[in-house]
């Protein structure tokens, strides 16, 4: 992965996120303050107009700025805990203008270590985390064939799982016992980030195999 690569990604997470304001909202009308659509789609357009923009080769600099840009458009405790997850994943990256998938990997990793040191959190308490951990840790499998497809698949298993969870964070743990049989809205995010990241692989191969014939 290039800065050309991870441009492309962000603009299909940016599309998608887009996509699903209305449920992210919805969702969030349930359990917190009922503006995690409007603020996810600000942060991640925010992102998108910055990689549109930008010129920068590092990703390490490039992810960095997309935390500040993201924290920015997008002032929420779900932004700030998105903007540690670029933090992190922006200090592993840090001088390196190309990735394979185990640098990705070990970044996105870097990233949920960030999330955890920061806010204190942990996969199991109905957040992002139960999206975003499952899907790396299946990126990291030794016996992993298809690692954007399989992460998906991950995530968005994590995020169902969130349903049976009492949440113990934010707004949300308001509601105690009420918030068991809801999804988490963080952690549906987190599922459409590796969704979308998985739609722009298959676009990918579908441009190669374009490309040869």
């Amino acid at each position: 992965m290039k800065i050309k690569e991870l441009k492309e990604i962000i603009i299909c997470i940016y599309s998608k996120i887009n996509e699903n304001k209305d449920y992210l909202t919805k969702l969030d009308q349930e359990s917190g303050d009922g503006d995690l659509g409007i603020s996810m789609v600000s942060g991640f357009q925010a992102m998108k107009d910055y990689m549109e923009a930008t010129e920068e080769t590092d990703l390490g600099r490039v992810l960095n700025k997309c935390g500040d840009v993201f924290n920015e458009a997008a002032p929420s405790s779900l932004g700030t805990i998105l903007t540690f997850f670029l933090k992190g994943m922006a200090k592993k990256m840090k001088g390196c203008s190309e990735c394979d998938l185990d640098g990705i990997s070990e970044a996105l990793q870097k990233g949920i270590e960030n999330i955890m040191k920061k806010a204190g959190s942990k996969p199991g308490e109905k957040t992002i985390l139960d999206s975003l951990f499952p899907a790396v840790q299946a990126m990291k499998s030794p016996e992993v064939k298809e690692p954007a497809k399989e992460a998906a698949i991950a995530a968005k298993m994590g995020c169902e799982k969130t349903r049976e969870m009492k949440a113990v964070w934010g707004r949300a743990a308001y509601y105690g016992e009420k918030s068991f049989g809801v999804l988490d809205g963080g952690a549906v995010v987190g599922a459409l980030i590796f969704e979308a990241a998985n739609e722009w692989k298959n676009e990918s191969l579908l441009q190669e195999k374009s490309l040869r014939s």
